[in-house]
């Protein structure tokens, strides 16, 4: 399996699709996989991928920061599921919004637009949150998936209202730093060479290195639920390894057994895209998992090139990170992302 996968990886890179890669497949508790191939930068010169290269997991962020904060928060019973969102925001309840839960940002059926761009009016963290509270529905509360970065927006700041604290402090102290996720972070202030370069800036005059490729994660000042958070592979591990372990890791209790289940349920049962709390679920559409993992599989994705899948089935993880827009926006990635899960599936037992 590794050789196929690592040949796999190498003819992606070959036709340009990715720079490079950092995969991990971890299978029954045991790392099967974990390789760095290719390079972490081609432009303007080209430097290699290694193991600890930090990644700009874009929408990773998610799954990894805002997900776990609300799960940490139910736990904790300072929160529901089914907590209107204006009860914390009340400047939240305009324009018909009055309904909206915390499930339905969570789900992406809470009929907000897909996306806006903030960065565009040079906007600060606080003004773009105004914009989102003033912003009309795009379709009918709870009757399709619409997947939206406002959703998550709109989370980062749940969390700030209810904890009275900082997101990053709160995610840091409660998730990142119980799992040792020492390189986790957002703004990261670590040497060059360890960043996977993402796409050119103008701006900037270079390609983003450590720099959140996405313009409204940069806008906010870097930190937002939607994106911004900057990761290893190692780390990553730590986190998948608390998840499949139930929520506790190295014998601590990180979040309850109960609340992850039921971030893995289905609350789009009649939808073609299925969705958990945050996780993207195997759907009757396009899922970025393949078609071989079982119906059980839950995971995301990362606009960077990222990924995270599980397939509890058979207790089966894949970490793949790329940095795909290094090269630009083509849309490669859509196609490659499946088609290595099916080559992995295919050669476990």
């Amino acid at each position: 399996m590794k050789k196929k996968v690592l040949e796999f990886l190498q003819n992606e890179i070959d036709l340009k699709h990715i720079p490079g890669a950092v995969i991990q497949v971890s299978f029954q508790g045991e790392i099967l996989l974990k390789e760095a191939i290719g390079n972490r930068a081609v432009y303007p010169t080209s430097a290699p991928m290694q193991l600890n290269t930090i990644f700009d997991l874009a929408s990773l962020t998610k799954v990894v920061a805002t997900l776990p904060a609300i799960l940490k928060l139910i736990d904790n019973g300072e929160v529901r599921l089914d907590d209107p969102v204006s009860f914390f925001l009340p400047a939240f309840a305009q324009n018909g919004k009055e309904q909206i839960k915390i499930r339905h940002l969570l789900t992406h059926t809470s009929g907000l637009r897909a996306h806006r761009h903030f960065y565009k009016e040079g906007l600060t963290s606080e003004q773009v949150l105004e914009r989102i509270y003033t912003e009309k529905m795009e379709s009918e509360l709870n009757t399709k998936v619409v997947y939206s970065d406002l959703n998550f927006m709109t989370l980062y700041k749940v969390v700030e209202e209810i904890t009275r604290e900082a997101f990053y402090d709160f995610v840091a102290r409660e998730i990142f730093h119980p799992l040792e996720m020492t390189e986790t972070m957002y703004n990261p202030t670590c040497a060059p060479e360890r960043y996977a370069a993402t796409e050119y800036s103008q701006q900037l005059g270079n390609y983003k290195q450590g720099i959140v490729h996405d313009d409204n994660a940069q806008s906010m000042g870097g930190i937002s639920g939607h994106a911004g958070l900057f990761s290893t592979i190692s780390d990553l591990n730590h986190f998948t390894s608390m998840i499949e372990n139930g929520g506790i890791y190295k014998g601590r209790r990180i979040l309850s057994e109960r609340v992850l289940d039921l971030s893995k349920k289905n609350y789009t049962c009649l939808a073609e895209e299925h969705r958990g709390l945050g996780w993207m679920l195997k759907s009757p559409a396009l899922s970025s998992c393949g078609d071989l993992f079982s119906d059980l599989s839950y995971g995301h994705t990362g606009f960077t090139g990222t990924s995270m899948w599980f397939d509890p089935e058979i207790q089966l993880h894949v970490i793949l990170l790329t940095n795909r827009v290094h090269y630009g926006r083509q849309p490669h990635i859509i196609r490659l992302r499946p088609r290595l899960h099916n080559l992995i599936r295919a050669h476990l037992n």
